[in-house]
């Protein structure tokens, strides 16, 4: 792939690169929406909150362990990149390529300007060579784990991202009659082994009512979350909550 205006396969489909600067390779005829991925609500929320900083421990581990197991100048894929707020620091050193298939996120990822290059394209559907990859990173995205062994080289090495049990418990608790833990994650992954386990895990303290909503919009509880329940939160103007993550760094064997 180039910065060229048109792209084309070695099947003959021709793509172009939207005056955003990403190209949809997602080819819309396989499903009936027209419109895929996190919708336009959720990705405002995700940027506000992001860009608050909250969540820079964990962007910081991510750089420390791609820079220590990933060469510099290596290609590193970000399958379900969102507005590419994880991987910006990666990419001073290495050739990010970011993929999501909402083509909102991607115009928010776009004004970033640094990737080397942002597409349209699902996780399953990775539009890359077999072992063209150094690293790939996969945070709170699908887990195409067949697929990310694919393109990635021999000993390559995917980064991934789940939440822990008890990730935003007292957000839960403010909600929920009962709280509910998370389920634990399938580490066991096709083609790749473990190499590490990273768990962190911090305090975040939301000081308005804007931060704790948009903290809220973006997670996967707030679309399956009932209205009554959803104004619960409105009485609350500042929240502390337990942010729990564990970072797994894998490579294919």
């Amino acid at each position: 792939m180039g910065l060229e205006k048109e792209y084309a396969c070695a099947a003959g489909h021709r793509f172009d690169r939207a005056k955003q600067g990403y190209v949809n390779l997602l080819q819309s005829q396989r499903s009936s929406a027209r419109n895929h991925g996190d919708d336009r609500e959720m990705i405002a929320a995700r940027r506000d909150f992001l860009e608050l900083g909250f969540y820079v421990p964990l962007r910081d581990l991510l750089k420390e362990k791609v820079y220590f197991y990933t060469t510099k100048n290596g290609t590193i894929i970000d399958a379900g990149c969102g507005e590419g707020w994880y991987t910006e620091p990666l990419c001073k050193d290495f050739s990010v390529v970011g993929f999501d298939i909402s083509k909102e996120a991607l115009k928010w990822a776009a004004k970033r300007k640094y990737f080397t290059h942002l597409a349209v394209a699902s996780c399953y559907h990775l539009p890359l060579f077999d072992g063209s990859a150094d690293g790939a990173i996969n945070f709170f995205s699908p887990l195409a784990d067949e697929e990310y062994a694919r393109v990635l080289k021999q000993g390559g090495k995917l980064f991934r991202a789940v939440p822990g049990e008890h990730h935003l418990w007292q957000l839960k608790q403010a909600i929920y009659e009962t709280a509910l833990p998370n389920r634990p994650e399938r580490e066991e992954l096709a083609g790749l082994r473990l190499l590490e386990r990273c768990p962190l895990q911090f305090e975040i303290r939301l000081q308005s009512q804007e931060q704790i909503q948009a903290l809220f919009q973006m997670t996967p509880y707030y679309y399956r979350t009932s209205p009554k329940d959803r104004e619960k939160l409105k009485k609350y103007q500042t929240l502390s909550t337990q942010v729990e993550f564990t970072l797994l760094v894998y490579e294919k064997i």
